[in-house]
């Protein structure tokens, strides 16, 4: 019952536009008196699964942009089974001494700051005066390790405004040196 007045109101909407569809209307639908009159306006679900897709996109075009990387410098990283294991909004890549070389776009939404704004600089730079010193230095000694970690820590927008980041760091290697590191981040509450 509940799926065939699905299919009714999808009917009647799709109807609704149709000025002879008095017909094809059906007289016993408790909605029809509401809906010949109302326009159809729901285009979210058009938007909201384009958002997905075009999100999807992204994020894939971002994955091929790393590989090339990984491809140029012979990285050995499990680079499928990184992107797989974490939920990120920014991708942040650095030399080996920390350096930006590249960030994606979801890092310049999250920040406001644009790639050119970003290039050549550490990513300290988003640090500010609530970012504790704790997790300063709990990063650099992870960096040290040369291991992959997951911190949590404050950083500023390019407005000013603070906002907790938490950071997937992964040193990436080739013939079992570290070249370049790769953060991955988003926001959280």
């Amino acid at each position: 019952m509940k799926q065939n007045l699905n299919k009714m109101m999808c009917l009647d909407l799709y109807l609704s536009g149709n000025e002879n569809t008095t017909e094809l209307s059906n007289k016993n639908s408790v909605l029809d008196n509401h809906l010949k009159t109302l326009p159809l306006i729901s285009w979210d679900v058009f938007s909201e699964r384009y958002f997905i897709q075009l999100n999807r996109a992204k994020r894939a075009m971002d994955i091929r942009k790393i590989k090339a990387y990984a491809k140029r410098h012979g990285w050995e990283n499990n680079l499928n089974s990184i992107f797989k294991s974490n939920d990120f909004e920014a991708i942040v890549l650095t030399d080996q001494s920390q350096n930006i070389i590249w960030v994606n776009e979801g890092f310049t939404t999250m920040t406001g700051y644009s790639k050119k704004d970003t290039l050549g600089q550490s990513p300290r730079f988003l640090q500010g005066k609530r970012t504790f010193k704790k997790a300063i230095s709990e990063i650099a000694h992870n960096l040290k390790k040369g291991e992959p970690f997951r911190s949590t820590l404050v950083n500023y927008r390019k407005n000013k405004t603070a906002y907790n980041c938490e950071v997937s760091i992964y040193p990436l290697y080739s013939n079992k040196e570290t070249t370049h590191y790769i953060a991955l981040e988003k926001e959280v509450i």
